[in-house]
């Protein structure tokens, strides 16, 4: 049921499932005033994951509605469009595999600085398939036991991009082969290191901070050692009564919080096209 009292007239917000996520209406993200603008900030906080359908968005207005939450970055291996470095054009080509952000992750914890949210804006999407799968980072943190707690609390974990954009599939976007193309960089080879655990700088809530496609290892220890406590993390941290399933419909923007979920797109439309245009808002150093 619509939450209508906390909102104020016209704004309604609904949330999608009970670990995560809110779909609000009522409002155009082209045209918001300070106060709906506040109401999405705080809905953001609470949620974590936010969908607003019936949308109408150039891609200057996709852009400035972004810039009200900070600084967009430029991403360093992924080419941004020639008008507008700080926007991905997500194209998927009918006939082919989907083969970016396939696999959980949260986007770029490789930067010393990762990611706090990206805001993704849809034009073409498949009649059926091509949804996003998130997971509450709050909520894995939440459900692990005291020990384990304790001893997470005193980890940090090495971060690198070194597997996830090496791949064959990175190899043929290299070299401008697909419709989505990188270009070559140093950072692909560094390791950053972030606390296992963080804490959100809006919420104060605690929240794991290790993914399958970025961590690598444990500070100070091997792949090998540390292998088996990640894979029991990375396993844990997915469960599915910690996550919802957004599914895209065209004009519609999806926004989440880097600082507080995982995500995955899933690959199940091979014979259809799906465009999406992604900016990302510049984040903090975890702590």
């Amino acid at each position: 049921m619509a939450e209508k009292n906390m909102t104020g007239q016209g704004f309604q917000l609904k949330r999608v499932t009970g670990s995560l996520g809110a779909e609000i209406s009522g409002v155009q993200l082209n045209n918001l005033s300070n106060e709906a603008f506040d109401k999405i900030c705080t809905a953001f906080a609470d949620h974590s994951v936010l969908v607003f359908r019936d949308q109408d968005l150039t891609h200057e207005e996709q852009i400035a509605f972004a810039r009200r939450f900070g600084e967009l970055e430029v991403h360093p291996i992924v080419n941004g469009m020639d008008e507008h470095p700080e926007m991905i054009k997500m194209l998927k080509p009918a006939g082919e595999s989907a083969s970016f952000g396939v696999g959980w992750h949260t986007d770029n914890s490789f930067f010393e600085e990762p990611s706090m949210g990206s805001i993704v804006y849809s034009q073409v999407v498949p009649p059926q398939g091509g949804d996003t799968l998130f997971a509450n980072q709050y909520i894995a943190y939440e459900r692990l036991s005291n020990g384990m707690k304790k001893m997470l609390g005193g980890l940090n974990a090495v971060h690198s991009a070194k597997y996830a954009y090496t791949s064959d599939t990175a190899e043929e976007k290299y070299a401008g082969k697909t419709a989505i193309t990188y270009k070559r960089s140093d950072s692909v080879h560094d390791e950053v290191v972030h606390p296992v655990v963080r804490t959100h700088p809006v919420t104060g809530r605690k929240a794991l901070f290790v993914n399958p496609m970025f961590t690598i290892r444990f500070e100070d220890m091997s792949e090998e050692e540390s292998k088996p406590l990640l894979d029991y993390l990375f396993f844990h941290c997915t469960r599915p009564e910690f996550g919802c399933r957004i599914q895209w419909d065209t004009r519609m923007v999806a926004m989440w919080d880097n600082r507080a979920v995982q995500h995955y797109a899933v690959d199940d439309y091979v014979e259809h096209e799906r465009l999406l245009y992604r900016v990302t808002v510049n984040g903090e150093k975890p702590v």
